[in-house]
């Protein structure tokens, strides 16, 4: 039962984790998609349409490789310090590095020069969202109920799709303002998504200083506990519970596959003129915001499902609905109109939302309260760059040498690989939060 003094910040906790991942998404997603409209052309003007393509994306991976630096970091400063300041320090740094990105200069101003700043302000977003969505996903479950905490948990899920919504709008906006040619967007358009984040930045800063602290890391703090173990979270997790690390792992790869093939590597997919559909910008852009609200609903009905039926097993049916929607994805595309484009992208975005829903309650669950921050943010990050990384870069290169099947091939067989390795992941629903220690009964595991 939740105590007295959680219960009347309810809303405010879920206000708190849903602001902090739509913040982190948006700005991550408004990279991608200018990494596929845009940046091969500013940054990497010298290298033809597909080598442009590709170095983009591998500006957009570097955060990937960034991510776990940050995950244990902030996971360890989360896990001695607290969940709060951990998460106010993970947003300031994503907001300053994403606002400077929207002023710097291109290679045609200062050469060599602005791919390489691109490059380090894109570790730096990173960096910062190694932590955080691992501490907002602890601000709902930690204050939750324990039998409504796949209820909470939709907060912090609920920022992908609102972001992806946000980041199509906002890019919609601007291309509709200033006309569908590439000379006003190139010069000046692209750069107002990443400049509007600041006012998104402010209001989540003013959210998080008004949080009060979770009752299970107050609880944990006060309870006697071998110090070492406190001080290096990661060599406690990686000690204690290096079989959940790699199951949560496994589990979430495909999943962020299947999330950044439906959203970056699907806008320059359908955008480009050669080698992709060539559809119109805005109508790319505008049915993003269809498949954003398609994911919305598919991820609240997955995270209420999952307070009934458990979070292994939406876990499971996740990763096999994602990869039989990656095989038929491409012969549905490759139709070539744009209704085609909006059913493709919009089951895509809804064979995520069908794991995605459940995963903020399943990762903390899984370990316990000295190292949660840092366990739930070492396999959240390292899916990260298996999965979304390294698959739009992959993607790219596929799709030019062996056509855009095989593109749906990768992503089907890490999903297969998700769907074994979620098998193996124990059911969690029932785990007290506030309970030091890891019972050996958390580890039976149940068929579906």
């Amino acid at each position: 039962m939740p105590t007295p003094r959680t219960t009347p910040s309810a809303r405010h906790v879920a206000m708190a984790s849903c602001v902090g991942t739509t913040i982190e998404f948006y700005d991550f997603l408004i990279y991608g998609t200018a990494a596929a409209l845009v940046f091969p052309k500013l940054f990497f003007p010298g290298l033809g349409a597909t080598a442009g393509a590709v170095a983009s994306f591998s500006t957009f991976a570097v955060a990937f490789f960034a991510r776990p630096v940050g995950g244990v970091v902030f996971g360890h400063f989360g896990d001695r310090l607290g969940r709060k300041r951990t998460l106010t320090t993970t947003l300031l740094i994503m907001g300053i590095s994403t606002v400077l990105i929207g002023a710097l200069p291109t290679a045609e101003t200062i050469g060599a020069a602005a791919p390489i700043l691109l490059v380090v302000l894109r570790f730096l977003q990173g960096f910062a969202i190694g932590g955080e969505w691992a501490g907002a996903a602890l601000l709902a479950t930690e204050h939750a109920p324990k039998k409504r905490r796949g209820f909470y948990a939709i907060f912090p899920q609920l920022g992908a799709p609102f972001a992806f919504i946000l980041a199509s709008a906002t890019f919609l906006i601007t291309n509709l303002t200033l006309g569908d040619t590439d000379t006003r967007f190139l010069a000046i358009g692209w750069r107002i998504p990443f400049l509007l984040s600041i006012v998104l930045v402010l209001f989540g800063l003013y959210v998080r200083v008004r949080l009060e602290e979770t009752p299970a890391f107050t609880a944990a703090q006060n309870t006697p506990k071998q110090h070492a173990d406190r001080q290096v979270p990661i060599v406690s997790v990686l000690r204690a519970q290096w079989r959940e690390v790699l199951i949560g792992t496994g589990a979430m790869t495909g999943n962020f596959a299947i999330f950044y093939l439906g959203t970056t590597f699907l806008t320059s997919y359908g955008t480009n003129q050669h080698g992709g559909l060539g559809l119109p910008r805005h109508t790319v852009l505008a049915l993003g915001i269809l498949a954003g609200a398609v994911l919305c609903v598919v991820t609240v009905a997955s995270a209420l499902l999952s307070d009934r039926a458990g979070r292994r097993a939406m876990v499971v049916w996740g990763n096999v609905i994602s990869a039989g929607v990656a095989l038929a994805l491409f012969p549905l595309l490759d139709i070539g109109t744009p209704w085609a484009f909006a059913l493709g992208i919009s089951v895509t975005m809804g064979a995520f939302g069908f794991a995605w829903g459940s995963i903020a309650a399943l990762l903390p669950e899984l370990f316990e309260t000295e190292h949660r921050y840092t366990g739930a943010s070492v396999c959240y990050n390292v899916a990260a760059i298996l999965g979304g990384g390294l698959a739009p870069i992959a993607a790219t290169a596929l799709a030019a040498t062996y056509g855009s099947f095989s593109v749906g091939v990768v992503v089907a067989v890490l999903s297969v690989l998700s769907w074994l390795a979620a098998r193996l992941v124990p059911e969690t629903r029932d785990r007290d939060l506030t309970v030091s220690g890891h019972p050996a009964a958390l580890r039976a595991t149940e068929e579906v």
